[in-house]
């Protein structure tokens, strides 16, 4: 047998191959999750997410270092101003955690928006990174934000084998680990393998500019230095504002006001705080100064947002 596409002998073309796997794909997530909503899973950095009709309104979530992988369906991913439309077999992968504003812009109930979302881990990057890159890890010409490509068969095919280990709880345990370590390989090789391997080298920006976000949000309740976040990341400060920008598109005191806003909508949502007692908490001094930046980011003021997203929760849940 021949390699290649030869239409009289019937064999399969790359796209026939690669649209056969998205199809396989959909059907295993479809036999996994029935509802709307985004579910984690039982293997570990695994998420779900699905969706039956487009969003009107914005998304708020955060998102930690990350790839999305698009079954089916259309999304737009929102990074303070530079937006990303992720559409089927596309993968969209953050290097940082970053507040992110996302919407559906295309599904139906038969076709509902389908991704998955896999959590980078860079320390399991570094082990990885001398098998690809030998030779060391070649220059980034351009840092962004985010990054899109094209998902090719191979990681298609892994993904569905990693959705297919739930359905066995041995499988979860003992063949997930080796399929995740095969999705990274495979990610590593891709047309953005070079910027999630980023991630694994201690001394790139990205990785600096990561030890700064760790200390913001494990600190974000108190006072934030610019020139303390630049000694943590080893630059001076114009070029750690520099770097910073160039990775969250974000100044870092933009970046610490949102993630208290986030912190402060999950402390109401959660454990059912009143908005002062969670503006406290996240570090704010002044009540009216959190509602104004929470209705000015979430769109709404903290009781009505608060009476939207029970409302949703509590229509998913009946769904």
């Amino acid at each position: 047998m021949t390699d290649g596409y030869f239409e009289q002998s019937g064999t399969m073309n790359d796209k026939t191959v690669h649209d056969a796997e998205i199809s396989q794909l959909v059907r295993v997530i479809n036999n996994n999750v029935q509802s709307d909503g985004i579910f984690s899973q039982p293997i570990p950095g695994l998420h779900i997410r699905r969706y039956s009709k487009t969003g009107v309104d914005w998304e708020k979530a955060f998102y930690l270092p990350s790839v999305l992988i698009v079954a089916q369906g259309v999304k737009t991913v929102m990074l303070d101003k530079e937006a990303f439309q992720i559409g089927k077999s596309r993968m969209f992968m953050i290097p940082v955690a970053l507040p992110v504003s996302l919407r559906t812009i295309q599904a139906t109930a038969q076709q509902p928006f389908i991704g998955i979302g896999l959590t980078l881990d860079p320390e399991k990057i570094a082990e990885f990174v001398p098998k690809v890159y030998p030779r060391g890890l070649p220059s980034v010409p351009t840092r962004c934000v985010g990054y899109t490509a094209e998902a090719d068969a191979g990681i298609i095919n892994a993904v569905t084998r990693l959705i297919e280990c739930l359905h066995h709880p041995s499988d979860t345990e003992l063949l997930a680990p080796i399929v995740k370590d095969e999705i990274l390989m495979r990610l590593l090789l891709s047309p953005i393998g070079i910027n999630i391997a980023e991630m694994g080298f201690a001394d790139t920006s990205v990785r600096q500019v990561a030890k700064a976000i760790e200390w913001l949000r494990s600190n974000f309740i108190q006072p934030m230095k610019v020139s303390e976040l630049a000694s943590l990341s080893h630059m001076s400060v114009s070029i750690f504002h520099k770097h910073f920008k160039a990775v969250t598109s974000m100044s870092p005191l933009k970046y610490q006001k949102e993630l208290r806003l986030q912190e402060a909508r999950n402390l109401m949502l959660s454990k059912k705080m009143d908005a002062i007692t969670a503006s406290q908490w996240v570090g704010y001094a002044s009540a009216s100064q959190f509602s104004r930046d929470y209705r000015s980011y979430f769109g709404n003021p903290p009781g009505r947002d608060m009476a939207r997203l029970h409302s949703r929760l509590t229509s998913e849940v009946h769904q």
